[in-house]
C-alpha cells in the first residue's frame, strides 16, 4: 500500500529552462508528493481498520482511487505509530528489550516464557513478569558473556547473530541485537542444534554462497539491466528456495513494476504488472531503508503481544526488529494472492552522499517458511553487491542516453542549418528521435508539420494559441495530463494524446512532442488475464492492484523524465541561438572576431607559460612518467623512468612501447591498454613489467600506472600519457612469499622495509596474521586484532571505512579470496588509529594447507603514492572557471584574520585586568567563539566534504563548550523572546574529555542555532539536555557515550532543510542546509551521529558522541590528527 495521489498529472512551466530542473524545485515537488502520499496511506489504513470494527467490507481498489488528499494530524500520528510501534511480533521467535548498562529487562514478548522455558522458574517468584530481571540470567554464563561483548561494541549490528543458549532448556537461539532510543532490543530466533549456521564457520559459508552469486553478477557483460535482474532472482531462489522471486522496481512517480520474475511453473505470473504507489506506503519504504531484509514466516499465524515497563512513555520502537509483526492489511493481501510466507530485500543505491530505495527483491512461498538469519544476512550482502552493480549499469545507461541525445542534437542542428526550419521534422533523424514519444509536430508561422500520433493541424494551432495566451512568458510546458494542465480541448484529443512537451523558439515557432495514455505502454506477461479483463477490484490482490493502477493513470501518459526535459531544453537553446545568429549583422561578427582574437592571443601566452612549467614538473617528478603517440611510439620519458630502466630519454625516444620496452609477458596486455586508450577509455592501477636495460639478468622493473589520453586542440586523441609508481621491491618480496613452501612467520614479522604490509584471513574471515608493517601503517597492534572479524570488526570498526559501499566491496574481496580466487590491485581506503585516511591497493592470494585445501587468504597492501594526474589537468576548463572564485574566497579568508587578530589582542588585554569570576567566564566563552571562527576560516571545505578533515585532539571541559555555544544564540533568543531551559548536571558540566573541542563547538552551535531559528515566537522555548550513557573500556582507555538533545515546540525544520542535512551533499538548496550538512559530516568524522525527531508537541535533534576521558586524572597534551 502507498498513495494513489502520486500518479496524478505533473506539469512543469518554465520561464527559464534552468528553473525547470532546479534541485530546490525538484526537491520541493518531491516533498509535496511524499506528504500527499503519507495522507493517502494514512487514510486507506484508517479505512481498513475501521472496516474491522464496523463489519463493512473494505474495497481496496475504490480506496486507492479515492485516496484522501489530506487527513487529520492524529490519523497521521496513529498511522506512523501503528507501523513503527505496533506492539506485536511474529511468533517464530521471542523478544526482550534491555536498558544499558545493567541489562535489566524493560520489555518482552508474551511468548518468552514458553520459548525460553521460564514457566517454572518465574511462576512463583515474579508472577510471570520479566520487567527488571537481568537478561543475562536467562542464558548460560558463556552466552551472557557473548551478549555483554556485543552490547559493548560501537557498531552492535556487525556482531549479529550472537549464538546463545537458554539456561533452563539449553536450547540454542540466534540473538540479533540493535539499539533504540531506550536501550537494546534482542530478537531471539530458535535454531536447530544441528544447524551448521550455529558457528562462525557456518555463517561464513553462507557468505561464500553469496560471493558465488556476486561473482556471477560481476562476470555479466554490461549494458543490460534486465539480464542483471534475471540473474539476481535466479541466485536468490537458489539461496532461499522460495516458490517465487521477483525484482520490483519503483518508478519516478513512486508506482511499482515487476521487471523480473522466476516462479514455480503452476503459479500465476506477475511479470510486467504495475502497481499503484499505495501498494508500498511511504512509511514502509522508510522501514526498508532502515531494516533492509524483512521476513514473514506465516501470515496466518497469530501475532504475539509485547509487554513493557510502565516507565516507558511510548510503545517500543520495532523498526529494526527481525520479528516485527506485519499490519493486518498486508497479511490479508498476502493471503488473497496465496502467499503464506515472504522474504523482502531492499535494493539501495548509494550516490552523492545520499541513499535511494530503487526497488525490492520480493520472495513468496505458498506454505510457511523460515530462513535462518545467517542466510538472510548473506542475502543482504548479495543485495548490497546488486545495488553496486545496478548503480554502475544505471550510470552506463545514463551516459549512453546522453551520448545519443548529443548525437541526435548535433544532427538536428546540422539539418536545421541546411534546411531551416523544416529539416528537423522532414528528414531522418527527426525530433521524434530525441526523446521517447508517440508523435511530434512543428508549428511555424501558422503552418504545421506532423509526425506519428498527433492532434490534427487545427488542434496543434489551438494548443499553440492556448500556450501563448496562458503561458506566454514561459519557454515551454511539459505535462503528463493536458486536462489537468488546464487545456480546454483535452477531452477532444482522447487517449491518443494525453501528455505533451513543448519548446518555444519564438512566438511563431514551436516544437511539440506527444505521448499517448500510459495503459498503451504497459505490457503484462500474465498468460491467464489481460489488462482489459474485468476483475473483482474490491479484493486486495496483485491483479486488482494492476487494474487500480490503470484506472489511476487513465488519461495520463508516462511522465517526462528530467533527462528528457533537459534534452528538449538544450535543443531549444541551440535552435534559438541559431535563429538569432541568422539575424545578426556581419559587422557584429567582425567586431566579435577581433575581440576574441585579442583574448585568444593573451590566452596563448598564458598557456605557453603554464606548458613550460608543466614540462619541468614532469621531467623532474619523483614518479615514473612516460608517453606514447597514437602509434605506440615513445615520445616522452622522464628522469625517474630512465633511472628505473637504465634507458636514457635520448635512447627511449622513437622506440615501440609494446615491442621494445615492456617485457614479453605483458605485451598483449599493453597492446589492449593502448587500444582502449585510443577509444577514450582511461585505465587505472594497471601493472606493467618493463625490461631492465642495464643488467638484463637482473629483476625486471614493475610499475603500477594510470593511463591518461593526450588530445590535440580539436579534442582528437593523439597519444597516451602514463603516470606510475615503482613497486619492483614489493613485487619481488611478494612473489617469494607467495611461492614459499616452508615457514613464513619469520618473513611476515620481519621489520625489513622491503616487506609490505600484510594481513591474513582464516577460512572464517577472522584475522590470523598481522605483520609489523601493517601495525605501523594502521596503528593497531597484532594482539589487538588477531581473532577478530576482518570485515566489520577490524575494517569498518577499528579501521573506519568510507560508507557501506566500501565495506561491501571489501567483504566481496575477502570472501572471494577465502573461496580460492586471486585478486590483483583492489583499491581500498581506510582510516588508521589516529583517523588519517590511508589509500592502498590490495592483492589477495589464497592460502592452502599441505593437502591443497584452501584455508584462508593473504592480503598484501601497497600504499598508493599520489600521482601527478591532477597536476597534469591544471589547464582544464573547470579549473579556469573556479580560479576567480577561489581567489575571492582566499581574499575574504585572509582579510577576516586581521580584525579577528585585533579582537584577540583586546581579549588578551582584558584577561590581564582585574575582572570578576563571572566576567572571566564571559571572556572564556568569547575566546572559544574566536577560536571557532578561526577554525572556520582555516578549514578546507573540500576536506570536510570528503571526510578528510584534520582533528586537533586536546583535553577540554564540557562546561566551557556549553557556555560558548549558548552565548552564540543569546541575542537571537532575546530578539524572539524565547525561553531557554537546560537540565545539565554539574557532574556532566565538569567532565574532562579528550577530542577536538573547536569542531565539537562548531557542530553543536550550528544545530542549536537552527533549533532557535525554527522555534515559534508565540509560546516558544528551546531546551538543551545531555544524557550520560554507558562507559566503555577499550585498549586500556575509558570512553563515555553522551547524547545531546536540543528541543523546540512547533512544526519543526522544513522538510527541504531536513533533506539537505541528510541527503543534500553538493545539491543543498539553502545556505543553512549546506552548513548543517557539513556539520553532520564533521560529526561523522568525530564518530558521532545525529537524528531529527518529530513528535506531536515538539521536535528535537538527537546528537550522539563517544568521547575518550582523561585517564587517571593525568592531563593529555594537544595532538593533531589528520586524514
Amino acid at each position: 500500500m502507498g498513495t494513489g495521489s502520486d500518479e496524478k498529472g505533473t506539469s512543469t512551466f518554465s520561464s527559464s529552462a534552468a528553473s525547470n530542473m532546479r534541485p530546490s524545485a525538484i526537491s520541493a515537488a518531491n516533498k509535496k508528493k511524499e506528504i500527499a502520499q503519507f495522507n493517502a496511506d494514512a487514510g486507506i489504513l484508517a479505512e481498513f481498520e475501521q472496516s474491522g470494527f464496523s463489519g463493512r467490507s473494505f474495497n481496496y481498489s475504490r480506496s486507492t482511487l479515492n485516496a484522501p488528499q489530506s487527513v487529520p494530524e492524529e490519523k497521521i500520528t496513529a498511522y506512523l505509530s501503528r507501523i513503527q510501534r505496533g506492539g506485536l511480533i511474529q511468533p517464530f521467535g521471542c523478544m526482550i528489550a534491555i536498558e544499558e548498562p545493567g541489562f535489566g529487562i524493560i520489555s518482552y514478548s508474551e511468548n518468552c516464557f514458553e520459548m525460553l522455558g521460564l514457566e517454572k522458574l518465574f511462576d512463583s517468584r515474579h508472577g510471570k513478569n520479566l520487567i527488571g530481571v537481568d537478561a543475562r540470567t536467562l542464558f548460560t554464563p558463556p552466552s551472557g558473556a557473548s551478549l555483554i561483548k556485543a552490547a559493548g561494541s560501537r557498531e552492535i549490528s556487525l556482531l549479529n547473530p550472537v549464538w546463545v543458549y537458554c539456561r533452563s532448556t539449553q536450547k540454542p537461539f540466534y540473538a540479533i541485537l540493535h539499539r533504540i532510543d531506550v536501550g537494546i532490543v534482542i530478537d531471539l530466533e530458535p535454531a536447530r542444534s544441528g544447524d551448521p549456521a550455529l558457528s562462525r564457520a557456518g555463517a561464513v559459508q553462507s557468505q561464500k554462497l553469496a560471493v558465488r552469486a556476486i561473482s556471477r553478477l560481476q562476470s555479466l557483460s554490461g549494458g543490460d539491466i534486465g539480464v542483471l535482474c534475471d540473474t539476481v532472482v535466479e541466485d536468490v531462489q537458489k539461496l532461499t528456495g522460495y516458490d517465487r522471486v521477483m525484482v520490483y522496481k519503483f518508478h519516478d512517480d513512486d508506482h511499482g513494476e515487476v521487471v523480473s520474475e522466476i516462479r514455480r511453473q503452476d503459479l500465476e505470473p506477475y511479470l510486467g504488472l504495475h502497481y499503484p504507489a499505495t501498494d508500498i506506503p511511504q512509511a514502509a519504504r522508510f522501514l526498508f531503508k532502515q531494516n533492509r531484509v524483512r521476513i514473514i514466516c506465516d501470515c496466518n499465524a497469530s501475532p504475539v503481544r509485547v509487554i513493557q515497563s510502565e516507565e516507558l512513555k511510548q510503545p517500543l520502537c520495532l523498526v529494526n526488529s527481525t520479528l516485527r509483526s506485519p499490519h493486518g492489511c498486508h497479511t490479508r493481501y498476502m493471503a488473497n494472492m496465496g502467499s503464506i510466507a515472504s522474504l523482502v530485500m531492499a535494493v539501495i543505491i548509494n550516490s552523492n552522499d545520499s541513499t535511494k530505495l530503487w526497488g525490492l527483491v520480493v520472495c513468496h512461498h505458498t506454505s510457511p517458511r523460515y530462513v535462518p538469519f545467517t542466510l538472510r544476512y548473506a542475502c543482504e550482502f548479495l543485495m548490497q553487491a546488486f545495488g553496486l552493480q545496478l548503480y554502475m549499469e544505471l550510470q552506463l545507461a545514463s551516459q549512453l542516453a546522453e551520448k545519443k541525445v548529443l548525437r541526435t542534437q548535433t544532427l538536428l542542428c546540422d539539418m536545421f542549418l541546411r534546411d531551416a526550419p523544416f529539416g528537423i521534422i522532414t528528414q531522418s533523424p527527426s525530433i521524434m528521435d530525441l526523446v521517447k514519444c508517440d508523435g511530434a509536430a512543428l508549428y511555424y508561422y501558422g503552418k504545421c508539420w506532423l509526425l506519428g500520433v498527433t492532434p490534427t493541424e487545427s488542434q496543434v494551432k489551438d494548443i499553440a494559441e492556448w500556450l501563448l495566451e496562458n503561458h506566454g512568458d514561459s519557454t515551454g510546458l511539459s505535462t503528463d495530463c493536458l486536462a489537468e494542465a488546464g487545456y480546454p480541448g483535452a477531452a477532444l484529443l482522447g487517449d491518443a494524446v494525453c501528455g505533451i512537451a513543448t519548446a518555444k523558439i519564438t512566438s511563431n515557432y514551436f516544437l511539440f512532442w506527444f505521448r499517448s495514455h500510459t495503459a498503451k505502454e504497459v505490457k503484462w506477461g500474465g498468460a491467464k488475464h489481460h489488462p482489459e479483463d474485468k476483475d473483482d477490484g474490491g479484493r486486495m490482490h496483485p491483479r486488482s492492484s494492476f487494474i487500480a493502477f490503470l484506472e489511476v493513470v487513465k488519461s495520463r501518459s508516462l511522465p517526462w523524465e528530467v533527462s528528457e526535459i533537459n534534452a528538449i531544453y538544450s535543443l531549444q537553446l541551440i535552435l534559438r541561438e541559431s535563429f538569432q545568429e541568422m539575424e545578426d549583422s556581419g559587422i557584429k561578427a567582425i567586431n566579435s572576431f577581433q575581440k576574441s582574437e585579442d583574448t585568444e592571443m593573451q590566452g596563448i601566452d598564458e598557456l605557453s607559460s603554464v606548458a613550460c612549467e608543466m614540462v619541468k614538473l614532469i621531467e623532474t617528478a619523483s614518479v615514473p612518467i612516460f608517453g606514447v603517440d597514437s602509434s605506440g611510439i615513445i615520445n616522452g620519458w622522464n628522469e625517474k623512468v630512465a633511472e628505473l630502466t637504465g634507458l636514457q630519454a635520448t635512447e627511449a625516444m622513437g622506440k615501440s612501447l609494446v615491442n621494445e620496452i615492456v617485457h614479453v609477458d605483458t605485451r598483449e596486455a599493453v597492446a589492449n591498454l593502448l587500444s582502449r586508450a585510443s577509444q577514450g577509455e582511461e585505465d587505472k592501477n594497471i601493472e606493467l613489467k618493463l625490461r631492465n636495460f642495464v643488467i638484463p639478468q637482473k629483476n625486471d622493473v614493475y610499475i603500477v600506472v594510470n593511463a591518461c589520453t593526450s588530445r590535440d586542440y580539436t579534442n582528437k586523441i593523439v597519444g597516451v600519457c602514463f603516470v606510475g609508481q615503482d613497486i619492483t621491491s614489493e613485487k619481488v618480496v611478494m612473489d617469494k612469499f607467495i611461492h614459499l613452501q616452508g615457514d613464513y612467520k619469520a618473513i611476515i614479522q620481519s621489520l625489513n622495509p622491503l616487506i609490505p604490509p600484510i594481513f591474513a584471513s582464516d577460512e572464517n574471515a577472522c584475522c590470523s596474521e598481522w605483520n609489523a608493517a601493517i601495525e605501523k601503517l594502521t596503528g593497531w597492534n597484532r594482539h589487538e586484532v588477531i581473532g577478530k572479524m576482518l570485515p566489520g570488526e577490524i575494517f569498518g570498526g577499528l579501521c573506519g571505512l568510507k560508507g557501506q559501499d566500501t565495506l561491501t566491496k571489501f567483504m566481496i574481496l575477502l570472501y572471494q579470496g577465502i573461496s580460492g580466487q586471486d585478486i590483483e590491485k583492489f583499491p581500498l581506503g581506510f582510516y588508521d588509529r589516529n583517523g588519517k585516511l590511508i589509500e592502498v591497493l590490495v592483492t589477495v592470494s589464497q592460502r592452502s594447507d599441505s593437502g591443497g585445501k584452501v584455508i584462508g587468504c593473504f592480503c598484501f597492501l601497497q600504499i598508493v603514492v599520489p600521482d601527478l594526474q591532477k597536476t597534469l589537468e591544471v589547464c582544464s576548463k573547470e579549473d579556469k572557471e573556479h580560479f576567480s572564485a577561489l581567489k575571492e574566497l582566499a581574499y575574504i579568508r585572509q582579510e577576516m584574520k586581521n580584525p579577528l587578530n585585533g579582537i584577540r589582542f583586546t581579549h588578551k588585554l582584558l584577561e590581564n585586568t582585574a575582572i570578576s569570576e563571572s566576567q572571566k567566564q564571559f571572556l572564556d566563552a568569547s575566546g572559544a567563539c574566536e577560536r571557532q571562527l578561526m577554525a572556520i576560516i582555516e578549514d578546507d571545505l573540500g576536506n570536510i566534504e570528503e571526510g578528510n578533515v584534520q582533528l586537533n585532539m586536546e583535553e577540554f571541559c564540557l562546561g566551557d563548550v556549553l557556555d560558548a555555544i549558548v552565548s552564540q544564540v543569546m541575542i537571537l533568543l532575546r530578539e524572539k523572546k524565547l525561553q531557554l531551559f537546560h537540565e545539565i548536571t554539574e557532574e556532566i558540566k565538569s567532565l574532562h574529555l579528550y577530542g577536538d573541542r573547536v569542531k565539537l563547538q562548531l557542530v553543536l552551535s550550528d544545530f542549536l542555532l537552527n533549533v532557535v531559528n525554527h522555534a515559534p515566537v508565540t509560546d516558544g522555548w528551546v531546551k538543551i539536555e545531555i544524557f550520560r550513557g554507558l562507559k566503555l573500556i577499550k585498549d586500556g582507555n575509558e570512553f563515555i557515550s553522551l547524547q545531546f538533545r536540543m528541543s523546540h515546540p512547533g512544526k519543526g525544520l522544513p522538510a527541504a532543510l531536513i533533506e539537505d542535512i541528510f541527503e543534500g551533499g553538493k545539491q543543498c538548496t539553502t545556505q543553512e542546509g549546506l552548513g548543517l550538512n557539513l556539520s553532520r559530516k564533521l560529526l561523522t568524522r568525530m564518530n558521532g551521529q545525529v537524528q531529527y525527531v518529530r513528535e506531536q508537541s515538539k521536535c528535537y535533534f538527537l546528537i550522539d558522541f563517544e568521547f575518550k576521558m582523561r585517564k587517571g586524572g593525568q592531563r593529555e597534551g594537544k595532538q593533531a590528527i589528520s586524514s
